[in-house]
């Protein structure tokens, strides 16, 4: 027989948006143990599994505070079938302080119905023992007829079928028959009972009784506070709303290290709410902080390979963007393959064409570098050293918003963008610059072929004023800095040879070099560190805080337009450190808008 052996859930508190999948084992009838579904449409040996979602909708929550029971509905709500869950008040002054924002949701629902707005004769009803009284107001808000001893509603007719718990006499509303659910706005404040039972196949009837388990109170997805996007170009501070789109000829590029689930544990981050770490969650609020931004370009990192596939490029697609992907290799790799992480790289197809797709990987370029310079006999051994499955994807892009105002409007506006991640151990420091400075060469390959801007965006784990961060920001490395120390393979050797002659320049400098006064500006100069001209941190936990992300770009055919502001440390550590319910990861988004500079011609 198909009998089931241990539910449980993979998180304790269940938030609005992000589905739940109970973790069920079952044991077949043939003995064996297996976490596999069984649906009717494939029993086992005549059984199969019938699931059932359930929640105690019996108390009424109310819709301003989520967390209070609630006293009040407004009939007008539900007469003009507006969601029951925003017709609920825990109090008179609660409905009344919450008028003005309320009176449009009925405001909205009469446009939409096309009504005359009669139904606002009666506004509201009070929850009574006996029922729910209805009570007649002007349809101002005034709640001076209400009762004093509110009790349960009985009025509403549920939407949901209901059912009594025979033990408790609980009356529970059924939600959904799947595995999976997804709780609503309306499941806010209650609790969630997910039920699963073996059923024989033949006579449609439960074997035995339901094996069932509770969720603590749904409560709604914290969100992010809004970043504003600030311009910087010329001496003007001012604020762009993010919600519309970037002005013509600019365009705009999001570096982001999403924080790879397979890192983001317990043991790793044991001050962050295991709900607020669970994938299923912070799937859903990147999501959300990403779409928000209405970047034209996004470089992520540290995205599986699975995540990329089930959700990161389906969900993009919605939104207008097509995407390219690289993941890293597996020679050092163990853990499972569809878990490991890469570079995404994503465009919006109404502002962007796809031209070339250049991938690199550091291992190959590690072996070529051994067989040339490294004796055979200690190949081994620098291969150990070098070989960390690192990779940098480089998009080359053609603009379609044109190339006006430049000497030769009929040219074609090509842009090269560079995603990389340089995950490399802090005592490594002669791999992390020898991996940039074979991203750079490579760069400078793409830029002598063609006359192309550059940008250069990534997770690179190298704060300012390391050799790495010289190399991009500078050209070069000082012959004297201290990260040269370490060179047991001899890779940086000359040091005269750590150039590039590409024109990179740090984005979010431009805060640092900006003139003129105002409190914006100078809370944007605050969040910076005047010494390196870069944020004082773009990855913030609770053993490191530092800046190791960047969005380079090159000076002579780009200017940055505007910044996405910097975040306080103060206000994130209010959650101890990154991830918190309400940022998911432990590194912050940086966001620059750019704008083509006119070509001068030779």
């Amino acid at each position: 027989m198909l009998s089931v052996v241990r539910v449980h859930l993979p998180s304790e508190i269940p938030i609005v948006g992000c589905e739940i999948t109970p973790y069920v084992l079952l044991r077949l009838p043939t003995g064996v143990v297996s976490t596999d579904d069984v649906p009717e449409a494939a029993p086992a040996d005549g059984y199969f599994m019938r699931y059932r979602i359930q929640s105690d909708r019996k108390v009424a929550i109310c819709s301003v505070h989520p967390m209070e029971q609630a006293t009040i509905q407004c009939l007008g709500c539900v007469k003009s079938k507006i969601p029951v869950a925003k017709s609920y008040h825990c109090s008179a002054k609660c409905f009344s302080d919450a008028w003005q924002h309320h009176r449009v949701l009925h405001e909205r629902a009469s446009s939409a119905l096309n009504e005359n707005g009669a139904e606002e004769e009666e506004l509201f009803g009070r929850f009574g023992s006996t029922g729910s009284g209805v009570l007649s107001t002007t349809g101002s808000g005034s709640m001076s007829n209400l009762g004093q001893s509110p009790g349960l509603n009985n009025g509403p007719v549920p939407l949901y079928p209901s059912g009594t718990d025979k033990n408790s006499g609980e009356t529970w509303y059924e939600v959904g028959r799947t595995r999976t659910y997804t709780p609503t706005a309306d499941d806010i404040g209650h609790v969630l009972r997910f039920e699963c039972v073996s059923v024989d196949a033949e006579k449609k009837v439960p074997v035995g009784p339901p094996t069932s388990i509770m969720t603590s109170r749904v409560i709604p997805a914290p969100t992010p506070t809004p970043r504003r996007l600030i311009q910087v170009n010329g001496d003007v501070l001012s604020h762009l709303d993010l919600d519309s789109q970037t002005s013509f000829g600019t365009f705009s590029v999001l570096s982001y290290n999403i924080l790879a689930d397979a890192y983001a544990t317990s043991d790793a981050y044991s001050y962050c709410p295991t709900w607020a770490l669970s994938w299923t969650y912070r799937r859903q609020n990147l999501m959300r902080e990403i779409i928000g931004y209405h970047a034209d370009i996004i470089c992520l990192q540290e995205v599986q390979l699975n995540h990329f596939e089930d959700f990161f490029s389906p969900e993009l697609d919605k939104h207008g963007y097509q995407a390219l992907y690289k993941k890293r290799t597996t020679e050092v790799y163990t853990g499972a393959p569809h878990a490991i992480d890469g570079c995404a790289t994503f465009f919006r197809r109404d502002k962007f064409s796809h031209v070339k797709k250049y991938e690199v990987e550091f291992n190959k370029a590690a072996q070529s570098l051994t067989d040339a310079i490294i004796p055979s006999t200690q190949r081994r051994v620098a291969l150990s050293r070098l070989i960390k499955d690192n990779v940098a994807l480089i998009a080359v892009l053609e603009a379609k918003f044109g190339n006006h105002g430049t000497d030769n409007p009929g040219k074609r506006q090509l842009l090269c963008v560079a995603n990389t991640h340089v995950n490399v151990h802090q005592d490594l420091k002669d791999v992390k610059l020898w991996e940039v400075q074979t991203l750079l060469k490579g760069l400078e390959k793409i830029a002598v072929s063609a006359d192309i801007p550059m940008l250069v965006c990534g997770d690179f784990n190298s704060v300012p004023g390391s050799s790495p961060h010289g190399l991009l920001a500078m050209g070069k490395v000082d012959q004297l800095h201290p990260d040269l120390a370490i060179d047991p393979l001899g890779i940086l050797r000359p040091a005269s040879k750590l150039t590039h002659q590409l024109p990179l320049v740090s984005a979010y400098s431009s805060f640092a070099r900006m003139v003129g006064v105002g409190y914006d500006l100078e809370h944007q100069r605050r969040r910076m560190d005047p010494a390196t001209n870069e944020p004082l941190f773009t990855n913030c936990t609770r053993d490191f805080t530092g800046t190791v992300d960047y969005i380079f770009y090159t000076a002579d055919s780009l200017s940055v337009e505007s910044l996405l502001e910097l975040l306080d440390e103060e206000s994130l550590r209010k959650d101890t450190a990154l991830p918190s319910p309400e940022w998911s990861s432990d590194h912050i988004a940086l966001l620059a808008e750019f704008r083509c500079k006119p070509r001068i011609r030779r």
